[in-house]
């Protein structure tokens, strides 16, 4: 990886002012960029929503209303309430997820989001006494946990016992029991198979599967229309740099020729992408504080661990890595420095969990410099364990 030229001049900036370097850096032009070329590309119907699970700071909101996305999918009350704040209308927003309490199933009512997508017959019946109540109907999208999944994917959300959605050898049971409820206008359906998947024909077959659900359900319940689909999400972000970046211009031509053969024009079909809008967008930028040599293996400590920037050890994954050389003077003859190895980051936790890169290639780096995560823009900052040792919050810097 390559450090972006504005990036590393921002990084060098804040080495001259004398504090440690610890911070995560935001350019969001190539989010914005994405969201008009998946608008552009995709076929008539399908609209995409930002999922800001992945990153709900202010900058990537106001890029994901900048560039026309079509609304954004939300987890919770609190992203809401963001997602509004940031400009987006209630009637932008698709509430997802398990869990939804009743005071967050009131406002999305009383607010007039467009779909809710419930997960369980209990949820459909506490959202329909709180629609009854308000004297409204709300439009609901019923989530499936498909019996199929994905394997080569890098998180499965379908097959087996899952929370998310009802299962879907359940239908036939459960769906004219949701459809009795007469505050809920039910839509369609919502099935997520999985994340991080770079195969686009893994990603079709989904869609394909999907497809054959939606007619099975039209056929057996003859009053019903399932006229909005929502795939998730589960575009890939090749993390690994092994030049196998995922193709969405082969998934939207696979996927009209999909709605073509069923039939389904005029429907509408959602993607609420985060991961693959927002990783590229992002740097996990760390000063490296300490390397020392532990039984013939580099061990090199950084600012900030997983307590701010959690992914690569809860994945079990590497980042990109670049190094930016600040060329400081060393502490005392014989200080340990990297030269052409493979090497263990790692942040100053109390833990031998606390692993930002495992066995991963430097040419060369030395105490003093700052290793710079790239792909660091989704599911940074926010799901990492910030109160752990309770050091001070990384800055959150944005370029653009």
């Amino acid at each position: 990886m390559k450090t972006p030229l504005n990036v590393e001049t921002t990084l060098r900036e804040l080495a001259a002012s004398g504090n440690t370097v610890n911070c995560y850096i935001y350019d969001t032009t190539e989010m914005r960029t994405k969201i008009a070329h998946l608008t552009e590309i995709m076929p008539a119907g399908v609209e995409v929503f930002y999922a800001m699970k992945a990153n709900p700071h202010a900058a990537f909101l106001a890029a994901a209303l900048k560039a026309d996305a079509k609304g954004i999918e939300i987890a919770s009350l609190g992203e809401a309430e963001k997602a509004v704040a940031a400009g987006f209308d209630p009637s932008r927003l698709i509430y997802t997820g398990p869990g939804k309490s009743p005071e967050e199933l009131s406002w999305a009512v009383e607010n007039g989001i467009r779909t809710v997508h419930i997960e369980s017959l209990t949820e459909a019946h506490r959202l329909n006494a709180i629609a009854e109540r308000a004297g409204k109907t709300q439009d609901v999208l019923l989530r499936i946990n498909a019996d199929f999944d994905i394997h080569e994917a890098q998180t499965t959300f379908s097959g087996g016992s899952k929370k998310f959605g009802v299962d879907e050898e359940k239908l036939a049971d459960i769906l004219p029991q949701i459809l009795a409820l007469t505050s809920l206008n039910f839509r369609g359906l919502h099935v997520y198979a999985a994340s991080g998947v770079l195969n686009v024909d893994d990603l079709l077959k989904n869609c394909e599967l999907v497809f054959g659900m939606a007619r099975q359900i039209e056929t057996d319940f003859p009053a019903v229309l399932c006229d909005i689909i929502d795939f998730g999400g589960g575009f890939g972000v090749d993390y690994l740099e092994s030049d196998h970046d995922f193709n969405p211009q082969a998934y939207a031509d696979g996927l009209q020729a999909l709605i073509e053969r069923y039939g389904y024009q005029g429907r509408t079909f959602f993607l609420e992408l985060g991961r693959y809008l927002a990783a590229d967008s992002g740097w996990f930028c760390t000063e490296i504080l300490d390397i020392k040599d532990s039984r013939g293996k580099k061990q090199v400590i950084c600012a900030g661990g997983i307590n701010h920037f959690r992914r690569p050890a809860a994945l079990a994954i590497n980042h990109p890595l670049a190094i930016v050389k600040l060329n400081r003077p060393a502490l005392f003859d014989g200080q340990e420095s990297i030269r052409k190895e493979a090497v263990y980051f790692g942040g100053p936790l109390c833990t031998g969990a606390d692993k930002l890169a495992n066995n991963v290639y430097v040419e060369s780096a030395d105490i003093g410099d700052i290793g710079v995560f790239g792909l660091a823009g989704a599911y940074g900052l926010t799901m990492s364990n910030m109160e752990f040792l309770s050091h001070e919050r990384p800055d959150e810097i944005v370029l653009s």
